[in-house]
């Protein structure tokens, strides 16, 4: 059973954590109920706790926010090991670390290094990334695997903003009651991995890739200037638009034969959805669908009159979004009239707003 405070695995009956003794509740998996640990179903909804806790490890993603994922030993064995797949490496660490902790007792050490660990973490799950490891001031963490997102580059710039932005507030925090502030650095790249599953334990495995492109987000991360985020080329070109990049020059990279394109961060960027980026590339010619867009007009021109209209598109993934905007652009919508497509991290669909 997995310490919700400090993560810590504990063998099944304790009560306690054996690392930092918080109470161990038994975590209904169907409906996220806490019980006590002797309990064997679920208070909340009657699921049997025995399965739940063989369970525990495995967490659901929503639309809008992604809980930890954690990968078992039985997930392992169904896994396909030695699969490759093109993924987002984050590492993130507390700069300076071994200074500040050089004068500190370790339990005071920890007071301050555990809930900036927490806040990263957060941050990753926040976007559906994957912590494959945490290196005790700081996270490895992956987007793209064991979840799959076709905007994992995006994904883990979003959760590095919200990483800095956490970390900032912490510092703070920590200045009003008398304590050195702490700041991070993270690096972020994207490339082909071997990804596999290695049970480290009777009730543990660990889901890592094996690839140079991990290895250089782990470089960046470490030449990254502090409370800055720092990436390569082939994520900028991913991302590009989606945030402000500022470039930092060829940089020679240990482990790397030629200097590495760096870049960093520096915030949001104008564009949130694709269609967007295509817009800014040039979009092919629209087509057909005069006779839809002209159901869009009158529809909007009944609502504007009082009489509440609702308008349901059925087409092929980005054709509503595109057949929105050329109706807005062709002036097809009453003035003072907007459209919204759907936009990370919501899920909602396009809709139209006066």
């Amino acid at each position: 059973m997995r310490c919700s405070k400090c993560r810590s695995e504990n063998r099944e009956g304790r009560k306690f954590c054996a690392q930092c003794g918080t109470p161990l509740a038994a975590k209904c998996s169907p409906c996220g109920a806490s019980n006590e640990p002797s309990e064997k179903f679920c208070g909340d909804c009657g699921a049997a706790l025995v399965a739940a806790q063989s369970a525990a490890t495995q967490s659901s993603t929503t639309a809008s926010t992604a809980a930890e994922i954690r990968v078992t030993p039985e997930q392992a064995d169904a896994a396909l090991d030695g699969e490759r797949k093109t993924v987002t490496a984050l590492f993130a660490d507390i700069k300076g670390s071994m200074d500040l902790m050089e004068n500190l007792d370790p339990e005071e050490a920890r007071a301050i290094v555990d809930p900036a660990l927490k806040l990263m973490m957060d941050a990753v799950h926040h976007y559906g990334g994957y912590v494959a490891q945490s290196t005790g001031d700081g996270i490895f963490a992956l987007f793209g695997a064991p979840v799959a997102h076709e905007d994992h580059p995006q994904r883990s710039l979003h959760a590095a903003l919200r990483l800095q932005d956490e970390m900032r507030r912490y510092s703070a925090k920590l200045r009003t009651i008398g304590k050195s502030p702490i700041e991070a650095r993270v690096g972020v790249n994207t490339g082909e991995v071997v990804v596999r599953s290695i049970a480290t334990g009777k009730d543990h495995a660990e889901y890592t890739p094996i690839g140079h492109s991990t290895g250089l987000a782990a470089r960046l991360q470490m030449m990254a200037p502090t409370g800055s985020i720092v990436t390569s080329e082939a994520t900028r070109k991913l991302c590009e638009g989606y945030f402000p990049f500022r470039p930092l020059g060829p940089t020679v990279v240990k482990g790397v034969s030629e200097p590495v394109e760096v870049y960093e961060v520096t915030g949001l960027g104008p564009l949130r959805t694709r269609l967007q980026r295509s817009a800014g590339r040039g979009l092919t010619k629209f087509v057909g669908g005069e006779r839809e867009m002209e159901a869009l007009r009158h529809a909007a021109e009944l609502a504007r009159a009082g009489h509440g209209q609702i308008v349901a598109a059925v087409a092929e993934p980005g054709s509503v979004s595109r057949a929105c905007s050329t109706s807005s652009r062709r002036g097809r919508l009453p003035a003072g009239w907007f459209w919204r497509p759907s936009r990370f991290p919501t899920a909602k669909p396009a809709s139209i707003f006066r």
